[in-house]
């Protein structure tokens, strides 16, 4: 899974409050001068959707004045699972309560500055913009306001940086390299740029330039994180310096000469092709670009990727198999494949902020699997009382010895399985589109299928409960 295009920015503003602000209630005022105190509120495609308690609703924008968010609290920022790109911009704290205020940008205040003039001023406020919607995992909406602060400051490495990093996050890898090759090149003292520049030639299957920059990087500031990319980078150049490349409509298949028989490639590449189409019908959506999967000897996928034994294959960005003993496709085999490029597809759609619960379900749904061979004991698990809570099962399960991965695989299963039964698979690419938009998984769910984490839990033992038995 694609954990490490998961980039936190830190600020150095004075106004870091109001970047890290949560809303506790937002009304919203009506034209006919009504309101609504509601828990959240956002605008999607024309209509204003908000949530009170566990139900979710939605009205016409047109009926609609404006929404004001609620008060704001302090909000510590999360434990990034790579080094941050650092925001080095220096803001005061008037243009930042300008441009930002009330939980929201003031589109009409960022207009304002930018009429004033000053080519400066203008991409500070863009950033700032850009900064507020990153951190509300609103990708695509950050890269838009760092596209347009570019335009007042081409030459920006800060700039540069994060729009290259928005861009990986987003899956426009070919586009973020040129402007991260800008970034480096702009500011060649700054570690970052040369961070995010390792990151994307990764992403573009470059990883000797990735591992130059990254050297280039540590050289200028050390840091654990990019240390640990770059180690793991350089365990795949060395496993993969003879391997051979097979290219398929949406597959590079990388694979050493005399481990990987002509007819059990083409056999997992008609495998992947086919559930690629599937995907596509199931979830209406597709990476932008071509998958990379690599085929190892045992030996070679745990040196590469340091995963705990119990684990089959491996997806963190690009597809890891172990094939050894394998001359055919196996009906083993193909349920790997299956699972593993759901990932692909679940980072794609989600940029990366899917719960590993989520993920982890879905790609098993997909492979496909079942819970009917352990329904009875899930059910008196969940009974009983003593199942892992979901809101515990978002970070990856690399950590878990086997018997703790086999119960948190089976309750994302039979997570994912409730959801499909009862709400369709409509429902579960739903959620994981509002999740690309940038809601939390708990909101997504409230939206999706009317249930936060605490009632989803009661619904889920109710239905294992009526579907197995105890």
């Amino acid at each position: 899974m694609l954990q490490f295009l998961r980039l936190r920015f830190k600020f150095t503003f004075l106004c870091l409050a109001i970047f890290c602000a949560a809303a506790a209630a937002d009304e919203i005022r009506l034209k006919n001068g009504k309101s609504i105190l509601a828990d959240s509120a956002r605008e999607n495609g024309g209509r204003i959707e908000y949530t009170i308690g566990d139900n979710a609703y939605a009205i016409p924008k047109s009926l609609v004045e404006r929404i004001d968010a609620g008060p704001v609290e302090k909000h510590v920022l999360p434990t990034a699972e790579i080094p941050a790109v650092q925001a080095r911009l220096e803001t005061d704290s008037e243009l930042s309560v300008r441009v930002i205020h009330g939980g929201r940008i003031d589109a009409a205040a960022l207009k304002s500055v930018e009429e004033e003039g000053v080519a400066d001023k203008s991409a500070e406020a863009n950033f700032l913009a850009a900064m507020f919607e990153e951190k509300q995992n609103h990708i695509a909406a950050a890269a838009r306001y760092l596209e347009t602060g570019l335009t007042y400051k081409p030459n920006s490495a800060l700039l540069l940086e994060h729009y290259a990093a928005a861009l990986l996050q987003l899956g426009r890898n070919a586009e973020s390299l040129s402007y991260a090759e800008r970034a480096a090149h702009s500011k060649p003292e700054a570690a970052e740029a040369f961070m995010v520049l390792g990151y994307a030639y990764y992403q573009n299957n470059r990883n000797r330039d990735a591992i130059a920059a990254w050297k280039k990087s540590l050289a200028l500031h050390p840091d654990d994180g990019v240390q640990q990319i770059m180690a793991k980078a350089e365990r795949e150049s060395a496993a993969e310096s003879e391997f051979h490349e097979q290219e398929s409509s949406h597959f590079v298949l990388r694979y050493e000469g005399g481990q990987a028989q002509d007819s059990l490639r083409s056999e997992i590449l008609r495998v992947l092709e086919t559930q690629y189409g599937m995907l596509q019908n199931d979830l209406g959506s597709s990476p932008r670009n071509s998958v990379s999967v690599s085929l190892y000897t045992d030996q070679a996928f745990f040196d590469v990727t340091q995963a705990p034994a119990w684990n089959a294959a491996l997806n963190d960005g690009k597809i890891r198999i172990p094939i050894s003993g394998l001359s055919e496709a196996t009906p083993g085999l193909t349920r790997v494949l299956r699972h593993e490029l759901t990932h692909s597809f679940v980072a794609e759609i989600t940029h990366a902020h899917a719960p590993a619960w989520l993920n982890e379900g879905l790609a098993q749904l997909e492979e496909p699997r079942s819970i009917t061979a352990v329904g009875r004991r899930l059910a008196a698990l969940y009974a009983s009382g003593n199942q892992i809570p979901l809101n515990q099962l978002e970070q990856s399960f690399q950590s878990y010895g086997a018997a703790e991965a086999t119960v948190a695989y089976a309750e994302s299963l039979a997570a994912t399985e409730y959801i499909r039964t009862n709400f369709g698979m409509g429902d579960l690419a739903r959620i994981l589109k509002r999740l690309g938009e940038g809601e939390p998984i708990e909101s997504a769910l409230r939206n999706t299928i009317h249930a936060g984490y605490a009632q989803f839990e009661v619904d889920l033992a109710e239905y294992l409960k009526r579907t197995y038995g105890q």
